[in-house]
């Protein structure tokens, strides 16, 4: 009867040959791989607590006996009732099919049993690519053919309770539900073990064609559903499992659908941007899998318990600071990271605005504080937070702590030579404007020191020409900075005012990288990965010691003047060891503040995710407050200020390791000249200083005077940052692979 089944309708012209029918009748068992089904995965945070989940497909599987007694008789009435009679052909079930077959000219009528529907689930769930999709639910007779093959083989593999446990738990039965488990979860608001016989008759009914009856679609597909649910009720009084009375009852009632809201996602988590860079750091890392392909996988399967570096103490802290400076509702967003120096664990990640695709609400799509590879956008450009690696590198030859050098009112490049990329080109700008000073950072004689507190716009550029942009820009690698779009760092001659536009996390981290004493760690978010069967992989921190530990040391005595001699005076410390350094774009298109202490490392930015070119922070309103221009110190640096001092105040203060004061202490080469005393003749003194002034502009850093507004039109009395216009802008576009 099968090889007529076969052979028949090929005769008849079906498309396929007597011959090729012949050699597929291979009436064989062949053993089916049976990989993991897609279950949820559970994030925790370092105390073990969970606070998140994601997952390919909603399922939770179960076992036969978690599942009521009526949903099993309701799937069997519907789909196999002979299932528990028959071996793993239904020749009954067959033939049935076969005059339908034959009259139609074609296959219209599969006659499958419960065993053979669970292989063409078994191979969906395999398939990769489109081809074996469409392979898998073929209606062909080979395909038929090897549905029985691999049936024969199950049957003699597992009971028949087995196969029906499996069967409901592959099962998709629509609105996003897979298995019976979430199904019943999602349509009634109860585990499956307490279903009821209209229930049952429901989600029994829905698994035929479940795009058809999904309820979650609108009024049409749930009258189809309740169609389908008597159906099935008249099936089961048919066949005796119920009585009429039942089967009439049950009719009776509405459809009961109650629409839950399918649980975990990113989105629901209580720390949505800690759960995206999760996701998306199992998808890119190497240690969660050697290919992409194995890595997505392992995220598809799920059922992973996920450690993670979260603290959620530190976290509050974060999202309480940001929410007393920016409220949700405003366009400029601001965005923070903490990160332990020594070990790279980020333990905070947050921003203003909640993550979301509700533009009515003013949500934000991707993941704010993080890079496009971590499912974020394309940064804001740095600023002066970028001096530092010129700072760094300046050390790493020799310089020393007053070692300067005389910074012009306004840089212009001597040459197109004086500044070359790490490819040898040069990039010097010898025309078009120059970078200019604010009022507080005049030119002059500026050492390391002052320099820095001071962000003196010229001075860093003509420290940069002095080390070596090359020099600068790898010092900048070394330290893990790396553009937020993933491209290459811009090695141009405004490298060191922060041209590139960077993330939290990433700065955060580089910073992180001084405070343990020039030790680089790769910025980590899991510790732990547990399988389903319990199996757990530790991932430890991956660090290398990149800069002279001395080197970092003097860079920290002096970016701790920041708070008392700097751009951050008016903020202050927080009452332990910390240093850092602002940082604000040229035309206010972008505020950081970035810093640490020996224990945590932290960065805030604050721009408009719109396009911080378009949308600059001039006449802006943040918080409930106007603000002319916003600045590092502005609102990123208090907010930086607020959430250390509360993430930190349980934990022990302490304290940098002192500067080699032998090494880096005083000056060499490239002192502060000294002004040459000019006879003071009687009564030619104003507001205490000599009149006329020494000619040229190198006055002592106490008695440098503010000389109006600069050619930028800039008289702000702040600190210089500088930016290149024409670089890019973060791009709100929704990268989340995964619900």
């Amino acid at each position: 009867m099968l090889a007529a089944a076969v052979a028949l309708p090929a005769v008849g012209g079906a498309g396929i040959t007597i011959k090729s029918a012949t050699e597929g009748l291979q009436l064989k068992p062949e053993a089916l791989a049976e990989p993991p089904l897609p279950e949820k995965s559970v994030l925790l945070d370092r105390d073990g607590d969970p606070f998140a989940q994601f997952y390919f497909e909603n399922r939770e599987s179960i076992t036969l006996d978690q599942v009521a007694p009526v949903m099993r008789e309701a799937i069997v009435a519907i789909e196999d009732f002979r299932f528990y009679e028959h071996g793993p052909i239904d020749l009954e079930g067959t033939f049935r099919a076969l005059v339908t077959n034959l009259s139609s000219g074609g296959v219209s009528q599969g006659g499958s049993s419960i065993t053979q529907q669970y292989v063409k689930l078994v191979l969906l769930n395999k398939a990769e690519t489109d081809a074996e999709r469409r392979a898998a639910t073929a209606t062909t007779y080979p395909r038929k053919l090897a549905e029985l093959r691999y049936a024969m083989a199950l049957e003699k593999k597992y009971s028949k309770d087995e196969i029906l446990e499996r069967y409901l738990n592959i099962s998709y039965f629509g609105a996003g539900a897979y298995g019976i488990q979430a199904a019943a979860k999602r349509f009634f608001d109860k585990p499956a073990a307490k279903l009821t016989l209209a229930e049952a008759a429901t989600l029994a009914g829905a698994v035929q064609n479940p795009s058809v009856t999904d309820p979650n679609v609108g009024k049409a597909s749930r009258k189809r559903l309740l169609d389908r649910r008597n159906i099935v009720l008249d099936r089961m009084a048919e066949l005796d499992k119920i009585s009429d009375q039942e089967a009439a009852a049950a009719k009776a009632k509405s459809l009961g659908w109650k629409d839950v809201d399918i649980p975990g996602g990113c989105h629901e988590s209580k720390y949505p941007y800690f759960c995206l860079y999760v996701q998306h750091e199992m998808l890119t890392n190497a240690a969660f899998g050697k290919t992409e392909s194995q890595r997505r996988r392992l995220l598809r399967d799920g059922g992973l318990t996920i450690k993670t570096t979260l603290d959620t103490k530190m976290q509050k802290a974060s999202e309480e600071a940001i929410g007393h400076y920016v409220d949700p509702g405003d366009m400029p967003a601001a965005s923070q990271a903490m990160v332990v120096p020594g070990t790279g664990e980020i333990r905070a990640m947050a921003a203003s605005r909640k993550f979301g695709t509700s533009k009515k609400k003013n949500q934000i799509s991707y993941n704010l504080p993080a890079d496009r590879a971590h499912g974020g956008g394309a940064g804001f450009q740095a600023g002066s937070t970028f001096k530092v690696f010129t700072l760094l590198t300046a050390l790493d030859q020799g310089m020393k702590v007053d070692d300067g050098l005389k910074a012009p009112n306004a840089y212009l490049a001597p040459s197109a030579s004086a500044f070359k990329d790490c490819e040898g080109n040069s990039v010097g700008a010898i025309s078009g404007p120059p970078a200019h000073n604010s009022s507080e950072g005049t030119g002059g004689f500026k050492s390391l020191s002052t320099g820095t507190w001071g962000s003196v716009n010229t001075f860093f550029l003509a420290l940069e020409q002095k080390v070596g942009l090359c020099e600068v820009v790898t010092m900048a690698k070394k330290l893990g900075a790396k553009r937020a779009d993933g491209d290459s760092l811009r090695e141009v001659q405004t490298f060191t005012l922060g041209v590139n536009e960077m993330d939290p996390v990433t700065m955060a981290n580089s910073y992180a990288t001084i405070a343990a004493r020039g030790e680089y760690c790769r910025p980590m978010a899991v510790t732990e990965v547990r399988d389903r069967y319990g199996k757990a992989k530790q991932h430890k921190p991956r660090c290398k010691q990149v800069l002279d530990e001395e080197v970092a040391d003097a860079a920290s005595h002096i970016l701790s003047g920041v708070f008392t001699k700097g751009t951050m005076q008016d903020v202050g410390g927080i009452g332990r060891d910390a240093a850092g350094k602002t940082g604000t774009t040229d035309d206010y298109t972008a505020a950081w503040f970035a810093g640490y202490t020996p224990d945590l490392s932290s960065a805030v930015s604050i721009g408009d995710p719109r396009g911080a070119f378009r949308h600059d922070l001039v006449g802006v309103t943040i918080g409930g407050r106007y603000w002319s221009y916003v600045y590092g110190a502005s609102i990123s640096g208090p907010i930086w200020k607020e959430s250390m001092l509360k993430a930190l105040e349980d934990i022990e203060a302490s304290s940098f390791t002192a500067i080699n004061m032998d090494r880096f202490g005083g000056c060499s080469t490239g002192c502060a000249p000294k002004p040459p005393k000019e006879k003071k003749e009687e009564g030619d003194e104003r507001d205490g200083f000599p009149f006329p002034f020494p000619e040229g502009d190198d006055l002592p850093d106490e008695e440098e005077q503010d000389d109006g507004p600069d050619p930028g039109g800039r008289d702000d009395g702040r600190p210089d940052d500088y930016r290149n216009d024409g670089l890019g802008v973060p791009q709100d576009t929704p990268v989340t692979p995964f619900q």
